[in-house]
């Protein structure tokens, strides 16, 4: 079975560099031109399943690739954002260059990432991902040959951590999603192979 873990198009905040996390923030027109042209290039390439993130950005995101097909999609709340609580709304490379910020490390050193009071810690999220995966992707192997995945750019890491049992300090190992690009799964007998890192269809 393939899996296609997609980020969600630009937003506003992606535009001004704004931390998002779990506050529901809207597409571009940009954002949303672009997802219509992944739906273009994914033309041909059927999916039996996709799943979405509750965030608006995401379940756009994914209704307008599958747009012009009848797939159904189903939001599961597991997979939406990192809570970054009070981070939210703050800029991202000013956090990055305050060594007094808990945010600091969070991309160089994410083992050593300090989450805001009321936010999520990466152990959290990834346990998050661990549960929808084997509650709705596992069970699917021999059922579907193709499913899509619409979430965020950490979301969409703490799976693949899951799937290829990454420790934290190798969380964001690999390709650092831009919107819109995916990340391709091979799911053969519960093991799960990479097979395209970075893949824009646009």
């Amino acid at each position: 079975m393939e899996i296609y873990i997609i980020r969600h198009g630009q937003t506003v905040w992606n535009k001004a560099r704004k931390l998002q996390g779990s506050t529901d923030i809207e597409l571009t027109e940009e954002g949303k031109k672009l997802a219509i042209l992944t739906g273009h290039g994914l033309r041909g390439i059927p999916f039996d399943k996709v799943f979405s993130s509750p965030l608006k950005r995401a379940y756009v995101t994914a209704s307008l690739i599958h747009a012009e097909s009848n797939v159904t999609i189903e939001i599961d709340e597991r997979i939406r954002e990192v809570s970054f609580g009070e981070f939210e709304g703050l800029n991202v490379d000013e956090m990055l260059n305050n060594e007094e910020c808990g945010f600091y490390h969070f991309f160089d050193k994410p083992e050593l990432y300090r989450a805001a009071e009321n936010g999520e810690t990466l152990e959290e999220v990834i346990l998050r991902g661990k549960e929808f995966i084997g509650d709705k992707i596992l069970p699917l192997e021999g059922k579907a040959e193709r499913i899509m995945i619409v979430a965020h750019g950490a979301m969409n890491k703490a799976l693949l951590a899951t799937m290829f049992h990454r420790e934290l300090k190798d969380f964001w190992e690999g390709n650092l999603q831009k919107n819109l690009e995916a990340t391709i799964v091979e799911l053969d007998k519960g093991e799960f192979t990479l097979v395209k890192d970075g893949q824009s269809f646009i």
